[in-house]
C-alpha cells in the first residue's frame, strides 16, 4: 500500500484504503436522501446509520441527512471527509468498515431553511430520531410539558424552532402544504413506547399551534416505537490512533462498537417501508417484550455483574464473566429467575437472547467498565429488576437469587461511604446516610427506589436480608451460590 501517513479520509482517498477495510459499495455522487435523522452521535452512526449503509447498495433511496439541532461539531468534523467515517467493531481482532450513509451534513444553527426543505421533500419517506429522552421536552407523565422554555419559544415563535418537537411540526407543516404525502417519524431512543411518546408530543404541540394541521398529522403520518440495542463506547484519541493505524488515513470523528446489534422496529408505516430487514432489523407487531426483554434480561444481569463484581474485585464486564462463579451464577439468574417473568418474543427464542447476550458480556476486547454501569443505580434497579421480583413474588416464586443484585447494591453503597468513593447517584444525600447505619433495610424506605407493597413485604425482606448477611463475605458467597 502506498504512504498515506497524513491523509484524511475521504471519497479522494478510499482507493487507498488496505483492502482488508470495507467500504461503501455504492455510488457515493449527490443523491436526494429518503430518511432525515435528527440526531447523528455516536450511537446513531454506529447504529442506524451502519443498518442503512448495508441497503444502500441495493436501494440507493434511503441514503441520510443529519441534522444536529445543537452543535456543528459531527458536520464540521465530517464535513471534509464527504460525510465518511469509520466504524470499528470491538473484536479479536478488531474489523474496520467506511460508512457512507450520510449523504447531507445539517446544522439548525445553519442550515434551517435546507432541513425544513428536506422535510417537505417527496423523496423524504422517513424521519429517524436519537435525541436522549431529554429532547423530547415531556412533563413527568410522558405528556408534552406545555411549561418547557423550549416549548414555549417555539410556540411563541413556530417558524424558527429550537427543539425537536418544534422542528418536526414545522416540517409536517411545510409538508402539508407542499401536498406530497405524509411521513413515518422513528423515534430510536431508549425509552419505552418512543414511538407512542414521540407522536403524542408533536400531536399536543401541532393542536397548540394550528388544530386543522393536528389532524392532518393524524390522519397522515405514523409513529413506530421500536428498540435498538448495541454498546458504542465513547470515541477517544486511543481509537483515532488505533483507525489511523488500520487504514493508513486519518478520521476526526471514528466510532466505535461491538460487533452486536440489534434493531426492532414497529411494523406501522405511513407510506413505503425501507428495506432494513435485508440488513437484519425486525419488524414486528409489537416491540414491548422486546423492551421488556432487554431491559430485565440485558440491563438487569448488568447491573446484578457490576455490584457482585465490584464487591469481588473485578473492573469490566469481561473480567467479572471470567469468574466462573460468578458467571454461572448471572447465568441462572437470568434463564431461571428473569426470563420466566417475559412475554414471548416474535421470531425469536428466550434461551437464544440469553446465550446472545452471555457471548457480549465475555467479549474481551470490550472494555465496558462495572463503575459506570453502577452509577445511577437508584434509577436503574426499580425498572431492570424490582418489576422481576414483584412479578416473581406475584407468581409465588422462589427470589433468593433475584436479592443478589439488591443486596449487593445495599454492599455497594456502604463500601462507597466506608471508602469515602465519589457516588454518582441522584439520590446519594439520601442513601449514603441509611447505608452507613446499622439497619441495611433501611434502604427498603427510599420509596423513589422501593414501591412501598413490595418494600414491605416479608418474603423479600427476608431474600435482602439474608443476601445481605452473606455478602459480608462476597468471595465465598459467590463461590458457593455459583457452583450450588
Amino acid at each position: 500500500m502506498a504512504d498515506t501517513q497524513g491523509m484524511r479520509l475521504s471519497r479522494a482517498t478510499l482507493d487507498r484504503l488496505p483492502d482488508m477495510v470495507a467500504r461503501p459499495a455504492y455510488p457515493l455522487a449527490e443523491r436526494p436522501p429518503g430518511i432525515v435523522h435528527f440526531g447523528p452521535g455516536a450511537f446513531h452512526r454506529a447504529h442506524q446509520a451502519a443498518y442503512v449503509d448495508a441497503i444502500l447498495p441495493r436501494d440507493p433511496r434511503w441514503s441520510i441527512a443529519a441534522v444536529a439541532l445543537h452543535s456543528t461539531s459531527v458536520a464540521d468534523a465530517l464535513a471534509p471527509q464527504d460525510g465518511l467515517y469509520v466504524l470499528a467493531e470491538i473484536a479479536s481482532p478488531p474489523r474496520h468498515r467506511v460508512i457512507g450513509a450520510l449523504g447531507e451534513l445539517l446544522t439548525a444553527k445553519r442550515d434551517g431553511a435546507a432541513i425544513l426543505a428536506r422535510l417537505a421533500a417527496p423523496t423524504t419517506l422517513l424521519v429517524t430520531v436519537t435525541v436522549t429522552e431529554k429532547g423530547y421536552c415531556l412533563d413527568p407523565n410522558g405528556a408534552l410539558d406545555r411549561e418547557h422554555p423550549g416549548i414555549v419559544q417555539d410556540l411563541a415563535q413556530p417558524e424558527r424552532p429550537t427543539t425537536l418537537i418544534g422542528w418536526l411540526v414545522a416540517g409536517l407543516s411545510a409538508r402539508r402544504d407542499a401536498d406530497v404525502g405524509g411521513l413515518t417519524i422513528l423515534s430510536c431512543d431508549n425509552l419505552p413506547g418512543n414511538g407512542r411518546l414521540l407522536g403524542g408530543a408533536v400531536r399536543d404541540f401541532a393542536r397548540l399551534r394550528d388544530p386543522a394541521l393536528a389532524d392532518w398529522i393524524e390522519r397522515e403520518v405514523r409513529f413506530p416505537s421500536s428498540m435498538v440495542d448495541s454498546i458504542t463506547p465513547a470515541t477517544d484519541d486511543r481509537l483515532r490512533a488505533a483507525v489511523r493505524e488500520a487504514t493508513g488515513v486519518i478520521d476526526a470523528w471514528p466510532i466505535q462498537r461491538e460487533p452486536f446489534a440489534q434493531w426492532v422496529v414497529e411494523d406501522e408505516f405511513a407510506g413505503e417501508r425501507p428495506p432494513l430487514g435485508i440488513a437484519g432489523v425486525q419488524f414486528v407487531q409489537d416491540v414491548a417484550p422486546f423492551e421488556e426483554a432487554k431491559l430485565r434480561l440485558l440491563n438487569g444481569a448488568h447491573s446484578t455483574l457490576a455490584y457482585l463484581g465490584i464487591l469481588l474485585g473485578h473492573e469490566t464486564v469481561a473480567d467479572a464473566m471470567a469468574d466462573a462463579p460468578l458467571a454461572a451464577l448471572v447465568e441462572r439468574l437470568m434463564r431461571a429467575d428473569i426470563a420466566p417473568t417475559l412475554h414471548p418474543l416474535e421470531g425469536q427464542s428466550l434461551d437464544d437472547y440469553v446465550t446472545a447476550i452471555l457471548a457480549r458480556f465475555r467479549n474481551p476486547a470490550m472494555r465496558h467498565l462495572l463503575a459506570q454501569i453502577a452509577w445511577d443505580g437508584s434509577q436503574k434497579l426499580p425498572i431492570r429488576l424490582l418489576g422481576t421480583m414483584a412479578d416473581r413474588l406475584a407468581a409465588r416464586a422462589d427470589v433468593a437469587r433475584l436479592a443478589w443484585p439488591v443486596a449487593a447494591w445495599m454492599r455497594f453503597l456502604r463500601r462507597s461511604r466506608a471508602a469515602d468513593d465519589p457516588l454518582v447517584d441522584p439520590l446519594r444525600d439520601r442513601l449514603l446516610p441509611l447505608a452507613r447505619g446499622d439497619d441495611p433495610l433501611a434502604l427498603l424506605g427510599v420509596e423513589q427506589v422501593f414501591p412501598p407493597a413490595l418494600a414491605a413485604d416479608p418474603r423479600f425482606r427476608e431474600a435482602v436480608a439474608r443476601a445481605y448477611d452473606r455478602l459480608a463475605d462476597p468471595r465465598a458467597a459467590v463461590d458457593e451460590e455459583g457452583r450450588s
